[in-house]
This record gives C-alpha cells, structure tokens and sequence, in this order.
C-alpha cells in the first residue's frame, strides 16, 4: 500500500508526517526491550510548559503477566484487532508541577510526546495505533495512578500483520485517513467556522 496513494498534501512538508498513520492490523510478533525504549526515548524528549514533562507511559508486552489486565481494560471493539498487539501502553499526564501548582498544559504537552512516539515508531515501520476506546476509571484504580494523574489514552505498538486477518468492517477502515483542508483548522486573526478560508 502506497500512503501517496491516498494522502495529498497541499504544501511542502516531510515525508515523516504524511508516511504516519495508524493500521490495526498487527503480526503478534514481539518487540524487543531495546525497540520500545527507543519509542519512549523519543517521547522523553517532547516539548512541555516550564520543562514539567507530565507524560508517564505504562506498559505491558504480550506473553507477560501485566498483558492481560492492559487487554482487559479495551472496549470490545478494539479487542478484536489489539489482541495482535506486541505492547499495550497507557497514557498518563501529571495535572500538576512539582510544587503542586495545576498545570494546566498537561494534556497538550502529553500530547507532544505522544506525537514522537508515534513519528518514531513510523520510522521503524511499527504500526503505533493510539485510541480512547478502554475503560479509563478501571485503568487510573487498577494500574496505581494516583490522584494528580489524569487517563488520557491507550497505544497498542506491534509489527505490520495482515488486513485479511482483521474483521471484514475493520478492513473497509484499513487505509491512511485523509486531512480536513488547512484552510479548516489554520485561522488568521479570529476563530472562524463555516466555509474554510483559502491558506
């Protein structure tokens, strides 16, 4: 599958972002240790207000005792194609500073480092398919995370695996999503809605 096939861009950007996107289909091949540290080294070194780096990442690999309470935690449609994840990874940002004070660019900067993460896992050519369909009150009791911390997401990371093998309806959506026009999200002046305006 050619991602040029199915994504135009309208002005001259790296490779790097159009080439991301985010399969379900998965091998159920592990990954080693080294690969996952080099996806979490990645997201160590995102942006984030006064250098907090709120993120925290959880994880657990296949075939290891943490893996069932991570798949457990998916809604049902998710399951079905996660099972052939190499790791689930929960995403958790501090809502506060060290000295206590809210922070109150946790999400975005959590954000920043999910982006890196998900970049670097497209340069080694693993799918990294993020997602809000899991149980989040389960996830913040059941994996410790303590009051000043907030669920923001799942990952599932694994090897390229076959589109057959995922459920026909999950095969039709096996494709690099297109972009709204930038002339719908980039706004000079004020916010504007409706019609997008020429960029």
């Amino acid at each position: 599958m050619k991602v040029a096939d199915f994504r135009k861009r309208e002005n001259d950007v790296s490779e790097l972002f159009i080439n991301r996107w985010s399969p379900r289909a998965m091998s159920g091949e592990a990954i080693d240790e080294a690969t996952l540290r080099t996806l979490f080294e990645a997201a160590r070194w995102a942006p984030s207000s006064n250098n907090n780096q709120p993120w925290r990442f959880i994880y657990a690999r296949r075939n290891t005792p943490a893996w069932d309470l991570f798949f457990s935690l998916l809604a049902e449609g998710n399951r079905g194609w996660a099972k052939n994840a190499a790791v689930l990874v929960v995403v958790v940002s501090k809502t506060t500073f060290d000295s206590g004070k809210p922070a109150r660019t946790h999400s975005y900067d959590t954000g920043a480092a999910w982006v890196s993460l998900a970049l670097q896992g497209s340069l080694l050519d693993l799918v990294v398919h993020g997602m809000q369909g899991f149980d989040y009150e389960r996830a913040k009791s059941e994996l410790g995370v303590p009051d000043d911390h907030a669920v923001e997401a799942m990952i599932a990371i694994g090897r390229h695996g076959k589109k057959e093998d995922l459920p026909a309806y999950q095969q039709e959506r096996e494709f690099p999503s297109p972009r709204k026009r930038l002339g719908e999200i980039a706004m000079e002046g004020k916010f504007s809605s409706g019609a997008p305006a020429p960029v």
